[in-house]
């Protein structure tokens, strides 16, 4: 291994990997990774979207003369960097599986030169590292399954048609709901706020269905900046069901707001695995 090898650095996703201290790390948070398993993600991140057989995985991985099970050898290595990185071999974020021939790292690479560390937040588009409010804990892009095209952005439109059928259908029906508030402390107080939010959100959905629908530039970066407001009026508005009393029993209300608890982050997950954004034609 060169000097320069032993100094690499390389970024990709949310992890980054240094030759020089033998260390992975996701968002700065170390990843237990032993040595062979380091050193084969190494070989493969020197060469993204390039065949490694697994005659040169052994060739470097153990000297000549080395007497050791090279195929059980690679295929632990294999295991333990999927494992490391949360990937899985019949759906591959980053190592493939080239049958009968070897594996080949097939997500973007960055190689960080000495001393970017200053420049880390130029390098990486704003597109890949912004997740918006919550993002230390909550889902990033990387921690998410890959689906395609049109499931993310069918449901998302569906999510959104959802809401403005809550809202519609609320202020269709103001007289059994006030007269289902009537109840309730501040009854009147309540209702206005209701009546007030689902006038106010019918067009933040309408702008959310065209934007996403009409692939508006950045629409991912605005909705992410949108999303903790979102997250509180979706909140306030799972519950809706007990809006509909007259027309289904307590329980079910119940687990219907139960399910729309979940729908904001639903929203959020769909947008970061691409829904809204326009679709690149494969040539």
């Amino acid at each position: 291994m060169t000097e320069m090898q032993r100094e690499a650095r390389y970024r990709f996703g949310v992890f980054e990997a240094n030759a020089a201290t033998g260390e992975l790390r996701r968002q700065g948070i170390r990843v237990k990774l032993n040595t062979q398993p380091f050193q084969m993600l190494m070989l493969m991140l020197a060469r993204p979207g390039e065949l490694l057989t697994r005659e040169d995985i052994t060739r470097e991985l153990w000297p000549e003369g080395t007497f050791v099970d090279f195929e059980h050898g690679v295929n632990s290595a294999v295991n333990r960097i999927r494992e490391a990185l949360g990937d899985k071999a019949n759906n591959p974020r980053f190592v493939e599986t080239v049958a009968r021939r070897g594996y080949r790292f097939v997500a973007p690479v960055e190689r960080i030169a000495a001393g970017a560390d200053v420049a880390r937040a130029e390098s990486v588009p704003a597109e890949e590292q912004e997740t918006g409010f919550g993002g230390s804990f909550l889902a990033s892009p990387e921690d998410l399954p890959r689906s395609s095209y049109a499931v993310v952005q069918t449901l998302f439109v569906l999510l959104q048609l959802m809401y403005v059928s809550f809202y519609v259908g609320a202020l269709a029906n103001l007289a059994e709901i006030d007269e289902l508030m009537s109840v309730l402390p501040h009854a009147m107080v309540v209702f206005r706020v209701m009546e007030a939010s689902a006038a106010v959100l019918i067009p933040l959905r309408v702008f959310l269905l065209c934007a996403a629908m009409f692939h508006a530039p950045g629409f991912r970066e605005k909705f992410l900046k949108l999303w903790p407001f979102l997250l509180l009026v979706d909140i306030l508005w799972s519950l809706a069901p007990f809006l509909l009393l007259h027309h289904m029993s307590v329980g079910l209300a119940a687990a219907c707001t139960a399910l729309l608890v979940y729908s904001p982050f639903a929203q959020r997950a769909l947008v970061l695995m691409g829904a809204g954004r326009k679709q690149v034609a494969k040539v």
